[in-house]
């Protein structure tokens, strides 16, 4: 199964963090799964990095390449089809990264793992 990773899904998975779900750490860990990420998520991982609003545990340009490689992510470009879908999805959530990565799952038909409430308040399947 292809799986979509919400941002603090990825970030709370490489870094070990407790606030994963048993079933999320379960179905990541599945080697029969594909773990797929959006680059949004890497946008906004940058983002909060360059400004001081997320600690990571090495340097950016080492810790995701690293990660992305060893848990063998595919990276989820954004495409047109993706904006026109997020464009058209009630302001439920607020956060643009979010709603791209919701918009992102519905149109490439991905179950989103993300312990976030109001991803389902949209027609997408959450894992969590």
């Amino acid at each position: 199964m292809r799986i979509l990773l919400d941002t603090s899904t990825f970030l709370w998975f490489i870094g070990g963090s407790r606030k994963l779900s048993k079933k999320a750490i379960e179905i990541i860990e599945n080697f029969d799964n594909e773990l797929v990420m959006s680059a949004a998520s890497l946008w906004e991982i940058a983002i909060k990095d360059s400004i001081g609003k997320l600690e990571l545990s090495e340097p950016f340009e080492q810790l995701i390449p690293k990660e992305i490689n060893k848990n063998e992510i595919e990276i989820l470009q954004i495409e047109l089809p993706h904006l026109y879908e997020m464009m058209k999805l009630p302001l439920y959530h607020k956060d643009p990264f979010d709603r791209l990565i919701i918009a992102q799952g519905i149109i490439e038909q991905l179950p989103v793992i993300a312990c976030d409430k109001a991803f389902k308040s949209y027609n997408i399947d959450i894992i969590w």
